[in-house]
């Protein structure tokens, strides 16, 4: 049960922006509309639904704040709320939430419920949703969409509706029309068919925000990310827009906020290095808040541009695209016999897909003559890697994209045998040539992990898994990762 009291974030205008299914230009659209209201003064705090990383990266280069991911598959009421809770009351409150969906409107983990659906975020939050439909050759049928989804579950309140792509000014005319004549739903946006927002939305949808800035150059990303701001200034009705946010209902607060168990005074402060650059930007900002306040001092580094390991107690290697950079991150052989080093003494190394895939011994990036899941062009490369883990990683072998439910077989960094996790994992590559005798700390009882059904491949105190961890879903990962870490720092007190 919640309890009765409201939190200032539950004031907050917030709005959802769904659509009836993937690439019909919700995340351009969203992006838009926090530049549109960033550039107007407004504080947002954005938020995703789901597990991806690359659209909350661009969230959070455009609105200056971290996007939060929301998963009703791996979180319960409350951690939703908690989440929510957190994130708009971190630094200045935020003025409004704008949530951008997950594919369409009601897919989630099942066929007969919403469990993991942007429509059940939208029922939990209490949530108006903007539904988005890319109406191109569509005009009358535009509103029998709209009557279908609104129909399908009189619990989920849609607010108003953007027709994007749009051909012409009788296009959007006749569509408009339609819709708000037999639903009484109101348009309150058109976005045109236009070049800008396609390339925009093929050139950003492929990559991360900090991979998309160095390829572009800030002057080619700022432009890119400008234009769709125009664009949506121009075709959508901010200020209607905002009405929709404000007219949310209060929000009740979160029971046992994980995010309030901050560690006592005196208590010995372990640092640990985050892996971050190019190559390992896939994380949940919840999880690095959480080592915080759990009592650790965060070191940010770059294995692909640092030469040394920063002076730390511990290691997070993030998942991210190893394979993009799998050359310089082969010529930096400073940092990797440096984690090699730390791992060999003991440090604790939590690493996540990428992270894994990078302390595995080498890294083939392509199937031999076949090219890479990439480019189909660039030939079959081996490089070598940490090596900190068995294991040789090849890419394009295999694409797996599911939930995960773990339970751990022995006491690890991630915590006390016997505990069980939800997560996920999103992977293009295997692992292979793995000893007969290695350890693995997971047994799955779904996913595909890294070998039969075992994931978290160990090594001394290095665990590598292609399981991604929520720490609101999972709540002992940053108190168990930052116990190891404090323990290895008094070891080398001690010493």
């Amino acid at each position: 049960m919640l309890n009765n009291k409201q939190s200032a974030a539950g004031n907050i205008p917030r709005i959802l922006i769904s659509a009836d299914r993937s690439s019909s230009g919700k995340t351009t659209i969203s992006m838009g509309l926090m530049a549109v209201l960033v550039s107007r003064g407004y504080k947002v705090q954005p938020f995703k639904v789901a597990l991806d990383y690359i659209d909350p990266s661009y969230h959070t280069e455009i609105t200056g704040r971290p996007c939060r991911n929301l998963d009703s598959y791996l979180m319960d009421e409350n951690g939703i709320l908690d989440v929510y809770t957190h994130a708009c009351e971190a630094g200045e409150k935020a003025d409004i939430a704008i949530i951008e969906g997950v594919r369409g409107l009601y897919e989630g983990f099942e066929s007969l419920s919403d469990l993991g659906s942007t429509a059940q975020i939208a029922k939990i939050l209490k949530c108006p949703v903007i539904f988005v439909i890319n109406a191109r050759s569509i005009t009358r049928s535009s509103a029998a969409l709209v009557n279908g989804y609104r129909n399908f579950d009189p619990d989920v309140e849609i607010a108003g509706v953007i027709l994007n792509n749009i051909g012409s000014l009788r296009h959007a005319e006749k569509a408009k029309e339609a819709i708000e004549h037999y639903t009484s739903i109101p348009v309150i946006g058109i976005v045109p068919r236009d070049p800008a927002m396609q390339i925009s939305m093929r050139h950003l949808g492929l990559m991360p925000a900090l991979e998309g800035r160095r390829r572009l150059g800030d002057g080619g990303f700022e432009a890119r990310l400008h234009g769709i701001e125009e664009i949506i200034n121009k075709g959508i009705d901010v200020d209607r827009f905002m009405e929709i946010a404000k007219s949310a209902k209060p929000l009740k607060s979160p029971d046992n906020s994980v995010f309030s168990s901050v560690s006592g005074a005196g208590i010995p402060k372990p640092k640990i290095g985050v892996a971050l650059d190019e190559a390992f930007n896939f994380y949940y900002r919840d999880n690095i808040d959480l080592l915080k306040l759990t009592g650790a001092e965060i070191v940010y580094f770059s294995p692909v541009r640092d030469n040394s390991l920063p002076e730390v107690d511990g290691l997070y290697i993030g998942g991210g695209y190893p394979e993009l950079f799998a050359a310089e991150l082969e010529a930096n052989e400073s940092m990797r016999r440096d984690i090699k080093k730390a791992s060999i003494a003991g440090m604790p190394i939590y690493a996540e897909c990428g992270g894994l895939m990078y302390l595995t011994e080498k890294i083939s990036t392509g199937i031999p003559g076949k090219g890479t899941y990439h480019d189909a062009s660039m030939p079959e490369s081996t490089y070598s890697m940490v090596g900190a883990l068995p294991g040789h990683t090849i890419m394009g072998q295999t694409r797996v994209v599911s939930y995960n439910i773990g339970t751990l077989n022995k006491d690890c960094i991630l915590g006390k045998k016997g505990n069980s996790f939800k997560g996920h994992e999103f992977h293009h590559s295997e692992i292979r040539e793995i000893p007969e005798d290695a350890e693995f700390a997971i047994t799955l009882s779904r996913g595909t992990g890294i070998t039969n059904g075992m994931d978290g491949l160990i090594s001394e105190n290095t665990l590598g898994s292609y399981a991604h961890l929520h720490g609101v879903a999972y709540r002992e990962l940053a108190s168990s990762l930052v116990e190891a870490a404090r323990k290895f720092q008094e070891s080398r007190i001690l010493l």
